[in-house]
């Protein structure tokens, strides 16, 4: 499962500063991106859990095998898709999303191998390119953060 959880753990240690922004760095946040990394973790997880494995095709993406190469994303090149963008914000709800968050993984790691979630550039994922792309993205969010609160 890479460093997900580690990597999480670390984003969830900045609740505290949720309101910070620096708007040099990102336009929203702290708490819009560690609410952002839980539900893009959650809903991908639910996609998966969907997923029929036998229809899953793996097929070449260049974009997808320079992303998984590089091991990054590169800033403010994507937008969020609507699914996934915090609505409203709140403190005290950061412990009940970062238990939904683990379960999500949890069940993720139980899921078959070829269970698969469809990603908009990178085409379909299966259960191990999911974990990777996964694992990019928590890193991509929380090096976000730590710049916010640096800045």
């Amino acid at each position: 499962m890479r460093n997900i959880e580690k990597h999480l753990d670390e984003l969830y240690n900045y609740v505290e500063q949720e309101h910070q922004l620096n708007t040099t760095v990102s336009s929203v946040n702290v708490g819009w991106h560690i609410e952002h990394t839980s539900l893009v973790i959650i809903k991908i997880t639910e996609s998966v859990s969907k997923s029929n494995p036998q229809k899953y095709k793996w097929k070449f993406s260049l974009i997808r095998l320079l992303i998984f190469f590089i091991n990054k994303f590169p800033r403010g090149k994507a937008k969020a898709p609507d699914i996934v963008k915090p609505n409203q914000i709140d403190k005290t709800n950061f412990t009940q999303l970062l238990i939904q968050t683990k379960d999500a993984l949890q069940r993720l790691k139980e899921a078959d191998p070829n269970q698969y979630f469809r990603h908009p550039i990178f085409g379909d994922l299966n259960k191990k390119n999911t974990f990777i792309m996964l694992d990019i993205h928590t890193r991509h969010h929380l090096a976000i953060v730590k710049d916010i609160i640096r800045a």
